[in-house]
């Protein structure tokens, strides 16, 4: 009878964040215009690049690309969990949520590399600038991007793998959105081999990540550390100050609620709500008002003809 009931589970009940109507309202107006804000910046970014030749640089090619990759992560999730804010079905299907789950990993996994991507372009630019552009080249960068999707799709894959070997007792996930950990909580046979491979693999992407951020910063805070001059040190700094602040907010949910073993705490859904709703609106906002090149493109956007990018110039 057990065997015949988890097989009848072919959907899934988010059950959100809070049963209250009241906070139901205020939950549906703050992410719909949180993601309003995020689909408007990081689109603005991604089309003020594209646009002025001065942006068509390495760092900027991999700006570019977190934006994408923003959009698509919160584009993910945050829909489905508008709608279900003011409606009665909150219901998603088994193939939905499966789907939900790879794609959610896939852009997070990829933003994670193409977020050590970029640290590894400023360590370049600020302690090797003379041999720049060649090292940096074209086909390097684009290599570079490949190896971020091609590093999501396969993070994707193997956080996805474990729920084909899970049977469901019930169908209610205790989430606004389809993730991994709630989900291994209504299954009703072991979850050790799935909540190991789980860790290995996030652990493995996170740690490779954080390694290849703290060398590259090791190098260029030395590197900094070195130039006489006070607003030469200043503007290299503030390059990478935005980076590094948007690494701390990526990283810092990513690591609370991934790199610790199956154990819910009440904040779990708080830093969701950051991580998966903020996070994408914010990076754009920090580069923003920390990068003068990008306001002053934004600026003179107005009337600009496209141009096709490249990916920097001679």
């Amino acid at each position: 009878m057990a065997e015949r009931n988890e097989s009848r589970v072919t959907e899934f009940i988010l059950l959100g964040l809070s049963n209250a109507p009241e906070l139901q309202i205020v939950f549906f107006l703050m992410f719909l215009i949180v993601y309003l804000c995020t689909i408007t910046g990081n689109s603005l970014i991604m089309i003020t690049i594209y646009v002025h030749s001065k942006l068509h640089s390495p760092m900027y090619f991999f700006l570019s690309n977190l934006s994408f990759l923003d959009l698509c992560f919160s584009t993910v999730a945050v829909p489905k969990a508008i709608i279900d804010f003011v409606s009665q079905n909150k219901t998603i299907s088994f193939n939905d949520c499966i789907a939900q789950l790879f794609f959610f990993h896939f852009f997070s996994g990829a933003e994670i590399i193409n977020l050590s991507l970029m640290a590894y372009d400023r360590c370049v630019a600020i302690c090797n600038p003379l041999r720049y552009t060649t090292i940096m080249s074209k086909r390097t960068c684009l290599y570079m991007i490949i190896s971020s999707w091609v590093g999501g799709f396969f993070h994707g894959f193997m956080q996805t793998l474990p729920t084909f070997q899970l049977s469901f007792c019930r169908n209610e996930i205790n989430h606004f959105v389809c993730e991994l950990r709630p989900l291994s909580l209504l299954a009703c046979n072991s979850i050790f081999i799935s909540e190991t491979m789980s860790m290995a693999n996030s652990g493995s992407i996170a740690l490779g990540g954080l390694l290849v951020l703290l060398i590259s910063y090791l190098y260029i805070m030395s590197t900094i550390l070195k130039i006489r001059s006070a607003e030469g040190r200043r503007k290299a700094f503030s390059t990478c100050a935005s980076h590094l602040l948007v690494v701390i907010l990526f990283f810092g949910p990513c690591v609370f609620i991934y790199m610790r073993p199956l154990v819910t705490f009440s904040t779990d859904k708080l830093f969701s709500v950051f991580y998966i709703l903020f996070t994408p609106l914010l990076n754009p906002i920090i580069y923003t008002l920390r990068n003068e090149e990008v306001k002053k493109g934004m600026l003179r956007l107005k009337g600009k003809q496209v141009s096709f990018p490249e990916i920097h110039r001679n």
